[in-house]
């Protein structure tokens, strides 16, 4: 197995996600674009980058969502998190066990993780529409700067 964007991988930094909003849920869709957001926080005007930005980059999309939902589902078989039905479709949240497992986790990874997680969940989600941000990653050209309109004001 390749760790490199393994649905292990992505799962730890949904949980990240989720322990963060905890016990707020999210929708597959809002965790796509904020694990983007995550490892990408300097092109949405936040703390450095997690990941280099390397020109395919948004090809990320694409098969994120496929990754994401492996590694929830790894989350969820561990007790981690759980998967809901509202009205607006099906959510995750962090379960009570969820925020004491990112807290055990000590490396300078996940303390850099767990850094952007705050800042994505507090500073950069709540002004986001995630249907906007997600067509203009889709279809604006690699080397080109995000519009305005996905940064937070």
């Amino acid at each position: 197995m390749n760790p490199l964007n393994s649905p292990l991988e992505v799962g730890v930094r949904a949980l990240a996600l989720l322990a963060e909003s905890h016990p707020e849920p999210m929708d597959l869709a809002q965790l796509v674009v904020l694990d983007y957001a995550l490892l990408h926080s300097a092109e949405f005007d936040g703390p450095p980058s997690l990941h280099p930005d390397l020109p395919t980059r948004t090809g990320e999309l694409g098969m994120k969502r496929r990754v994401l939902e492996q590694g929830l589902l790894v989350l969820i078989r561990a007790g981690l998190a759980g998967i809901e039905a509202h009205q607006q479709g099906l959510m995750y949240r962090a379960t009570e066990r969820g925020p004491a497992f990112i807290d055990i986790l000590e490396t300078p990874y996940v303390d850099r993780l767990r850094d952007r997680a705050e800042w994505v969940v507090h500073e950069y989600a709540p002004q986001v529409e995630v249907d906007a941000v997600t067509r203009n990653l889709i279809n604006r050209p690699a080397d080109t700067p995000l519009p305005p309109e996905v940064h937070r004001d």
